[in-house]
């Protein structure tokens, strides 16, 4: 007699594994699932929930695509560790973007960032093993950490300090237990940006305590006002091979949907991660490879056009946010978002209601007056909000007309 569904419910298992159970929904994602779902509803929704450029991939890159699609040999498996010429182009990008020598082997390409994300700390990490996580984060590290057994640790930084975790903040949560660090600049969600001198402090600190750093620079080339991105592989040398570098053509290319993302790395790392890319997905679809090729190998004057409209939008969205009473937005210098503190708003009454965390006051204003915000319960504490302004200047006007009449 074969054992129905209900058995293992008779047995007290459970359905899905503690594992993945725990896994806690992207909350970018599942806001912009949710304003999407409202405009296709008819309702005039304004979406900053998604970190997602609004302008079409450049031409250059969509016609290598097209050329790509058309000849048999990316019909194909290909490796699974990316096609040969993108990793050397890749390895190439590295060195002009960040003057950072690096080998092809050195070079795991992957289904997005997030992939990258996930792989580095499968990698790395063994059940138990502590990583520093400077806060507010990006939703999907800390859940990425844990399904590899890990464990994050959170060091906050707030508003009065730029965003930016110190030297002593990092010191205070090292235990014997840490193995990484966990660095990210220009930031996701705030868009802060480390100054040069304390990238390379960080790093000093880093080598000097034995860690490992994974850096997260899929935002190099979105800086503002003059502001250098500073690579901590290039700052801190003393690093030596103990860093893993992120990155991906989503965001500085406008390729969001072509999911290519790719991890750099010492190569016995990079050998361990491309083993177990090969059991989960094998390689990146090919034709977005190539495309991602002609991205990183070519001319950047459409991301400098890109750049442009997001400055000018950032400069709009500080500028209606801290013209509300109770918002205080700090100026971001990277990135495309603005991760306004809203303490002074909760408690407060609006339309009746009397929002005690930030995802109360979110969850009213997408009810109230069908704008899109992201809690800061998704990146750490609750009192914040983070707007991405990657969306076109009409709507980022509306949508904050809407939430200056709302909030005011």
């Amino acid at each position: 007699m074969h054992p129905t569904p209900d058995d293992s419910l008779r047995r007290g298992l459970p359905r899905i594994s503690r594992r993945i159970g725990s896994i806690a929904e992207s909350a970018t994602l599942a806001v912009d699932a949710k304003a999407k779902a409202l405009k296709a509803a008819g309702r005039p929704v304004i979406g900053f929930g998604a970190g997602e450029p609004d302008f079409p991939t450049p031409d250059y890159i969509v016609e290598a695509a097209v050329a790509a699609a058309r000849q048999p040999r990316f019909h194909r498996y290909s490796p699974a560790g990316g096609l040969p010429e993108l990793k050397a182009a890749i390895a190439e990008k590295t060195l002009r973007d960040s003057d950072y020598p690096i080998d092809p082997a050195q070079v795991l390409v992957t289904n997005g960032g997030k992939q990258a994300v996930y792989e580095a700390f499968a990698t790395l990490l063994d059940p138990g093993d502590e990583v520093l996580v400077p806060t507010p984060f990006w939703t999907t590290y800390p859940e990425a950490i844990r399904l590899a057994g890990g464990v994050p640790v959170e060091v906050f930084a707030g508003p009065e300090q730029g965003y930016l975790a110190s030297i002593d903040q990092l010191d205070a949560a090292l235990t014997p237990r840490t193995k990484v660090l966990l660095f990210v600049s220009p930031s996701n969600p705030t868009g802060a940006v480390y100054p040069p001198e304390q990238v390379a402090l960080i790093g000093q600190w880093a080598a000097e305590r034995g860690l490992w750093v994974v850096t997260d620079e899929i935002y190099e080339h979105l800086t503002y006002d003059g502001v250098p991105f500073t690579s901590i592989a290039t700052a801190a040398p003393a690093l030596g091979d103990k860093v893993v570098i992120l990155n991906g053509v989503a965001k500085t290319y406008a390729m969001t949907g072509w999911r290519v993302g790719w991890m750099i790395g010492p190569p016995d790392v990079i050998k361990a991660a491309t083993n177990l890319q090969s059991h989960a997905t094998s390689n990146v679809a090919n034709v977005s490879q190539m495309a991602a090729l002609a991205a990183v190998s070519g001319p950047l004057d459409a991301v400098r056009e890109m750049k442009a409209s997001f400055d000018r939008r950032r400069h709009a969205i500080v500028a209606a946010l801290n013209s509300i009473d109770g918002i205080e937005c700090p100026t971001p210098q990277g990135a495309f978002y603005a991760y306004p503190d809203v303490r002074a708003l909760l408690g407060r009454e609006f339309a009746g209601c009397r929002p005690q965390t930030s995802a109360e006051l979110a969850a009213l204003i997408l009810d109230q007056v069908e704008v899109a915000v992201v809690p800061g319960e998704a990146f750490g504490p609750s009192g914040f909000l983070r707007l991405s302004y990657a969306l076109g200047d009409e709507d980022l006007a509306t949508g904050m007309t809407r939430l200056q009449d709302f909030l005011s």
